[in-house]
């Protein structure tokens, strides 16, 4: 009877190695299979004469990521991409982020076709950055315009003091520490602070005007911070065209003899890790705390 029982042990027990076996092997091939997914992208380009059309999805904040500019820059030298579609979504972000995205895009576009579909939302900094594209495309609730900068602070000196807390800050000169929450700004800061928007406003209309082929006494009456939808962008010259990524491509083959037919392919801005493991957490955590924390930020973005 024992011998019995130590038989039906063992065949249980190769039983279960077995199962443990088959559910290792199926781990394995699901992780090949997704690296395999996340290496796609770079082989399909590796391939020689394997023509397309890159595509840049601009998300959420912008800021200034040096893979994305790196990655349109290597986009550009790469023989493979005909052109470039501008995918954007975004309410806008860092006045920094924006400059270096509209740089990089301008970089890509004295080389090879830039087309902008903006999709959702794509005002300030977001609507910036299409300004270097030969055809901007928008829906007709699209929100986008909202050209202007804003900079935010907050003064909680009166609440400090009625809990008996008095801050010392040493400066090497007044304006060093404004603006500041632990005291009002003096109008001498004040002015200063606005010095500063209005000079990044003016460089702000400036794009718009070199983007839209506008004289800029005409944009700077459109820059007071409103937001338009793209119908209203359409009839004053902001957008060119209501339509979306079809519109883009069609427009690519008849202006730029890029068939509609080329291949489209995402522009990978992200390493492996962030590709496989979802690490682009990180980034989204840098943008909560680096940008949308910092009380003396300056941004370009549209605040419903």
């Amino acid at each position: 009877m024992t011998a019995s029982l130590d038989h039906d042990l063992l065949v249980d027990r190769r039983r279960l190695k077995r199962h443990l076996t088959v559910w290792r092997v199926a781990a394995v091939a699901l992780g090949a299979l997704a690296a395999f997914a996340a290496f796609r992208g770079n082989i399909a380009d590796a391939v020689p004469g394997a023509a397309y059309v890159a595509r840049l999805q601009v998300e959420g904040t912008i800021t200034d990521d040096r893979k994305v500019t790196e990655a349109l820059d290597a986009a550009a030298r790469n023989n493979a991409v005909r052109a470039l579609i501008l995918s954007i979504d975004s309410p806008g972000g860092t006045v920094a982020g924006g400059e270096a995205l509209h740089a990089a895009v301008a970089r890509f576009r004295a080389q090879k076709p830039v087309v902008a579909v903006m999709r959702g939302t794509a005002a300030s900094a977001a609507y910036m950055i299409a300004m270097p594209a030969e055809r901007v495309f928008a829906r007709e609730s699209t929100v986008t315009g909202s050209i202007g900068v804003i900079m935010q602070s907050f003064d909680v000196s009166e609440l400090m003091g009625r809990l008996g807390v008095r801050p010392e800050t040493l400066a090497s000169a007044a304006l060093k520490g404004q603006p500041s929450p632990f005291q009002p700004m003096t109008e001498e800061g004040r002015a200063a602070m606005r010095a500063v928007i209005s000079d990044l406003h003016a460089q702000f209309v400036t794009m718009v005007a070199e983007g839209r082929r506008m004289p800029v006494e005409d944009v700077r009456i459109l820059a007071d911070g409103r937001v338009y939808t793209g119908r209203q962008a359409v009839a004053l010259k902001l957008v060119d065209a209501i339509g979306g990524e079809e519109d883009a491509r069609a427009w690519l083959e008849s202006a730029r003899a890029i068939p509609a037919a080329t291949p489209v392919r995402e522009l990978e801005t992200r390493d492996l890790s962030e590709r496989t493991f979802g690490f682009a957490l990180r980034g989204i955590a840098k943008t909560v705390i680096s940008e949308w924390l910092a009380i003396d930020g300056v941004r370009a973005v549209w605040q419903p």
